[in-house]
């Protein structure tokens, strides 16, 4: 029948302190809050312990950030869908943010192992002057340990408000779709990183958002093909292609500073959880 885990994270900002209080159903926990920014920024840690998803199981995260609070979340390992016999395996993640709120979503890697059949989903609201800087990064099959993606189907689905959908569904039959030069043109890792508002940008503060993240892009296909774009008015998104999971992570850890330096003027402090 598979495991049902349910995860609810409330932050709420209280006299210049972001504080968790959460509730949780079934093998979904916090492993650790932290603070190495100081007070303002609550850094949290997720963990599943059965270390994987299977066919069946249904993993479900809401993630509530009150008005001006802060918080980043991440993973100590990566989201790992296994082969199943038939059932889906699911995962969602739902995240409403307050006015002036800011959130981090930055799990580590999601590897669709050959044979899944697997549903991931990101959604965010966002009130006026909120502000989301999240990531999702996929690793098709492992090839390392000789288990190309042959076979199954990894559902990837990314929402903001109802301004921005990225939706793909990545199937291992699809050769066209894995092999041609409109698809992935043979690679196997890819990645996409959001940066949104709940107020827009004006035009020449995209701009020179745009500009900065551009400027720090690899100028040639290699080791990662990647390009950023404003698809609408207080969206941006960074997209990549590789053909393993670590340049394309060091890249996107690298984006995450400029990022975060840009539009919130902050520094981005190196978590040892993302070392690779």
């Amino acid at each position: 029948m598979g495991w049902s885990a349910r995860l609810h994270l409330r932050y709420a900002a209280t006299a210049g302190r972001t504080t968790l209080a959460f509730e949780h159903d079934g093998p979904l926990r916090v492993l650790r809050t932290l603070y190495p920014e100081g007070a303002g920024i609550c850094h949290t840690v997720l963990v599943h312990p059965p270390g994987g998803i299977v066919g069946g199981d249904q993993l479900s995260v809401q993630l509530d950030v009150g008005a001006g609070a802060h918080a980043l979340v991440t993973t100590p390992g990566a989201t790992r869908f296994y082969r199943t016999e038939g059932a889906p395996a699911t995962q969602t993640v739902h995240v409403r943010l307050g006015a002036g709120a800011r959130l981090e979503w930055l799990p580590q890697e999601t590897i669709a192992y050959p044979g899944c059949l697997a549903h991931n989903a990101l959604q965010a609201d966002l009130a006026p002057d909120a502000a989301l800087l999240a990531w999702e990064i996929s690793a098709l099959g492992l090839p390392q340990a000789d288990a190309p993606f042959t076979a199954g189907v990894l559902h990837q689905r990314m929402a903001v408000d109802e301004v921005w959908l990225d939706e793909g569904r990545l199937d291992a039959a699809d050769r066209w779709l894995l092999d041609g030069a409109p698809g992935l043109a043979g690679q196997r890792c890819l990645a996409t990183l959001v940066l949104a508002q709940g107020t827009a940008w004006s035009p020449q503060e995209r701009e020179r958002l745009l500009e900065t993240v551009r400027a720090h892009l690899p100028a040639s296909l290699e080791p990662v093909a990647a390009g950023a774009t404003c698809p609408q008015a207080r969206v941006l998104v960074v997209r990549g292609l590789a053909p393993m999971v670590e340049p394309l992570m060091a890249l996107w850890q690298r984006l995450w500073t400029v990022l975060r330096t840009a539009a919130w003027g902050l520094e981005a402090p190196p978590l040892r959880l993302w070392r690779v």
